[in-house]
């Protein structure tokens, strides 16, 4: 299973780039923190492919991991969608962008800044069935957060 969620993750991955790159939707710096999550919880599973552990402790230890990153992102993208259902009075302005902040401010500040959101975060670029790209990355989030506390509680 550590395999499927791996292509899963390089999915959700490669769409996003297809979505950059073709669909010319650029990402603003909560999108690139959550693609950041996605690769993180793709990276997790492909330890678990390439470990392959035979205990339940360690596919304990991958389930934890895959919670706490899915977690993380979770958060991310719920911090996106609350922006993106703000009034537009109460949208933040535009930033600089994330290149300046990384460029610019130290690690926290910059930090700070991203999960503030901008105004290019609150702009709803594409949707599908209703939902826009931060609703169905936290949806994909709370898919990973699930199978993850399988792992942990069952150890399979």
């Amino acid at each position: 299973m550590f395999l499927i969620g791996f292509l899963l993750c390089a999915m959700m991955i490669g769409v996003a780039l297809f979505m950059q790159y073709y669909m010319l939707l650029e990402p603003c710096p909560l999108c690139i923190f959550q693609r950041v999550a996605f690769m993180i919880i793709g990276g997790i599973f492909l330890l678990g492919v390439i470990h392959n552990p035979s205990s339940s402790f360690g596919r304990r230890v991958y389930g934890q991991l895959i919670v706490l990153a899915a977690i993380g992102g979770g958060a991310i993208s719920a911090r996106q969608s609350w922006l993106q259902h703000l009034p537009p009075e109460k949208v933040p302005e535009c930033g600089p962008g994330l290149s300046y902040w990384i460029d610019n401010l130290p690690f926290t500040a910059m930090l700070s800044k991203v999960f503030q959101g901008s105004g290019e975060c609150a702009e709803v670029q594409w949707s599908l069935f209703g939902l826009s790209i931060p609703e169905w990355a936290l949806i994909g989030f709370i898919f990973f957060c699930l199978y993850g506390l399988k792992v942990l509680i069952k150890g399979r």
